[in-house]
């Protein structure tokens, strides 16, 4: 009998914070811009909220380089701020979810500082290792930003271990102190009422002991010694057994490099340590491992990625779904068409949003915001596009190196959300901390308010449906004509439902293709993107959905 989960009828609203709406004008988007859109996001069906960092931290990763676990940055309104926003998803009904990063801190954070300095007990909090002989490092691991992953530290005269940026220390989590000390964090917010938390690269908290040289892996060097180490599981169990299981509450891990088979190891209901897992496969149809890696999107490649989840966890482990997050470009830039935006902006929405799972919209992404195309380079913040610009692809012009930016960087997905056609897009009466993309005049959520067929509303009616649909919860889910480079095409069926989705992803029209036993006639048209319709031919970016009852 499958355990009632409360998720698995939820939409979450991913909240980029700096970047959401700002309260107090300042410039930087905060906790009183969010409380003042509180009804706006439940209008959109979304029934809770997952926040992006919102601690004190010096900024280096965008937050994601924490120094106080236990606080809410002054600039996002503080703990004040805070209380009153989990008060008013409470009061709406939605829950809210905190973004949980402890495989690193700052540098700046005061366990780093003792440690530097061999303060007991924080002298092994972190991963120090000696250079080798004749100045070598450590190992030949890689970081995920910035060179190689390791920095020496004049202060205590060794090297420490940082994955993600130079400030972003490891922490130790073999170390048993260390993992108290995130429980002690689980347990402060959950006490407050948090309702869970999405697990930052959770699933790279355990090395490999010895910290042994890799030397197969192309890119990242060293994620095979460190992604799903020998101890994973046993710290995630103890994490679930002395918090988690105490609490009515979420969880959500972020696993880079995972597939279905493993993915299972952490999320089966029976046996699992989390309750959800994003996978990165559905980001990558048209990528080489990550953004940085560019290649033609390729239809057939997304779909095998989102089948093989719908099939591989089905009766075992629930989905997590979603389109676009804060670590991706847009994505109708990416795998839609910015010409035909609104019509392969909704086909994009039901691609996902009819799947089994709990499905995730990214601010922005129900208005359907662009990629961001600065003139130079310098108007980037990520720290990741940073280090790209100046130390890739160098033989190359500017201009080229420029381009790359305006199709791979993370920040396309951080420009502030586009309010209204005023200035600064209504996002700030002050100096935005990042520009506003351009076409905010034509592309913003007052216009798309006014539009009945916009595709702000075209979201409020498929999150509607799905939630009023059995087969979209409990539907055997089967894709058709995995073969096409041009339909998408997929059933969700239970013994009284059937529904049938057709999405297509071409500028030209596509012949329409129907699975065997469905006929279109018998069916009822309950959600599409065109008002005018060909029986044989789907439209640019055409989408249908078709509800059968028996």
């Amino acid at each position: 009998m499958e355990r009632k989960r409360w998720y698995k009828d939820m939409v979450f609203y991913q909240i980029w914070p700096r970047s959401f709406k700002d309260g107090d004008g300042d410039g930087m988007g905060d906790l009183w811009g969010v409380l003042e859109k509180l009804d706006y996001i439940k209008s959109l069906g979304c029934d809770g909220i997952w926040f992006s960092p919102i601690y004190p931290s010096p900024g280096a990763d965008c937050g994601y380089d924490i120094a106080d676990y236990m606080d809410i940055a002054p600039e996002f309104g503080g703990m004040e701020a805070f209380k009153k926003v989990l008060e008013g998803c409470h009061e709406r009904g939605m829950k809210l979810l905190m973004d949980l990063v402890v495989n690193h801190t700052s540098d700046e954070h005061e366990w780093f500082e003792k440690s530097r300095r061999r303060i007991d007990p924080y002298t092994d909090y972190y991963i120090w290792r000696p250079g080798e002989k004749g100045g070598k490092l450590p190992n030949n691991w890689d970081s995920n930003f910035e060179g190689k992953a390791w920095t020496y530290d004049e202060v205590r005269g060794e090297y420490y271990l940082h994955l993600f940026a130079i400030k972003q220390p490891d922490l130790n989590m073999d170390n048993p102190l260390v993992r108290e000390e995130v429980k002690k964090i689980l347990h402060f917010w959950l006490d407050m009422g948090v309702d869970g938390f999405r697990e930052d690269v959770i699933t790279y908290i355990s090395k490999t002991e010895g910290l042994p040289n890799d030397r197969i892996f192309p890119i990242y060097k060293g994620m095979r010694k460190y992604n799903h180490g020998p101890h994973i599981h046993e710290y995630l169990s103890e994490f679930k057994r002395d918090v988690f299981d105490k609490y009515d509450c979420f969880t959500l891990a972020e696993a880079p490099l995972v597939w279905p088979k493993r993915a299972l190891k952490y999320i089966d209901e029976e046996k699992g340590q989390i309750d959800m897992m994003i996978q990165f496969q559905c980001e990558t149809a048209d990528c080489l491992f990550t953004d940085w890696l560019p290649t033609k999107f390729k239809l057939r490649k997304m779909k095998k990625a989102f089948s093989d989840w719908q099939y591989k966890l089905s009766g075992k482990a629930w989905n997590m779904l979603y389109i676009e997050n804060h670590d991706h470009p847009r994505i109708i830039s990416r795998y839609g068409s910015e010409k035909y935006r609104t019509e392969s902006g909704k086909t994009l929405a039901v691609t996902y949003l009819f799947q089994q799972g709990t499905p995730f919209l990214y601010q922005g992404q129900e208005i359907g915001m662009l990629n961001w195309r600065p003139e130079s380079p310098e108007m980037y913040e990520d720290v990741q596009t940073v280090y790209n610009y100046n130390h890739t692809n160098l033989k190359k012009s500017p201009e080229e190196r420029l381009k790359r930016l305006w199709r791979c960087s993370r920040d396309s997905a951080r420009t502030p959300v586009q309010w209204s056609a005023e200035k600064n897009a209504g996002f700030t009466t002050g100096t935005p901390w990042l520009p506003v993309n351009e076409n905010y005049k034509e592309i913003n959520v007052e216009k798309e308010e006014k539009d009945p067929d916009s595709l702000l509303n075209f979201y409020r009616k498929a999150i509607a449906l799905r939630k009023s649909l059995p087969a979209v919860r409990y539907g055997e889910y089967r894709e058709h004509f995995h073969r096409s480079k041009k339909l998408y095409v997929y059933t969700r069926e239970t013994e009284s439902q059937k529904l049938l989705v057709i999405c297509s992803f071409t500028e030209k029209p596509a012949k329409i293709k129907i699975p065997s036993g469905y006929n279109i006639e018998k069916g009822e048209l309950i959600l599409a993107n065109y008002k005018e319709r060909d029986e044989k031919i789907l439209k640019p970016y055409e989408t249908r959905v078709y509800l059968f009852n028996s």
